[in-house]
């Protein structure tokens, strides 16, 4: 799914902006009227104005951690000096852009597995799909677009499948054209994140029968 694009502009309250900055109103007050460091570049702000994490990559997200904790030392209520302790064993670290696997996932690593989820629903999709099939992957698809956890994605998905010219109405009527078109959709993510397109003639090999090479069996 759609990870949160750097040139990707938005709007909240009205005012443009794009998620991999900091928009100007995201410097947070504090009530004495002393206004805090903007935050971390990469942080996406959910709808109730605080960090979502699984709009976010996991090093932006370890940068906010960082910038919290260096807030909180420096506030005036703990300058007092404290007898230092040493822990039994030091926590495991990782890499900044690595998630260990009994975290809760960042924007990126959402966004694979439901790409892997989507592509496989494409791929065991009738050849040709009954008005039922066809019925229930559009509710399906309706209701994940605004269910999905990360809410900037969400709102782009839903904005392209909405194009005024209907071009990206999902197209059900059966496998090659319903993984067709989500590939499609993917792509189109890509190009946002400047990344690599998939050459969607493949995409059956990729998500169905695997590579005519015999690497997948």
């Amino acid at each position: 799914m759609a990870e949160v694009p750097p040139e990707q502009i938005f709007s909240k309250g009205g005012q443009p902006y794009s998620f991999n900055q900091t928009p100007a109103s995201s410097s947070r007050k504090e009530s004495d009227g002393d206004t805090k460091a903007p935050l971390p570049k990469g942080v996406v702000l959910d709808k109730d104005g605080k960090p979502c994490r699984t709009c976010t990559s996991v090093a932006a997200w370890r940068n906010l951690t960082k910038q919290a904790k260096a807030d909180s030392s420096s506030s005036p209520s703990n300058t007092t000096s404290t007898t230092p302790t040493t822990p039994l064993a030091a926590p495991a670290t990782s890499s900044p852009s690595t998630i260990p696997p009994d975290c809760p996932p960042d924007v990126e690593q959402l966004g694979r597995s439901t790409w892997s989820l989507l592509h496989s629903m494409a791929a065991t999709y009738p050849e040709k799909a009954n008005t039922e099939h066809q019925d229930n992957m559009r509710g399906f698809l309706k209701f994940f677009s605004k269910l999905y956890p990360c809410w900037v994605c969400a709102d782009d998905f839903q904005t392209w499948m909405a194009h005024p010219s209907g071009r990206n109405q999902p197209k059900l009527g059966g496998r090659k054209d319903f993984g067709w078109w989500l590939c499609e959709a993917h792509n189109e993510v890509n190009r946002k994140l400047g990344k690599e397109e998939f050459d969607c003639r493949f995409w059956e090999e990729r998500w169905r029968t695997g590579w005519k090479d015999g690497r997948c069996d």
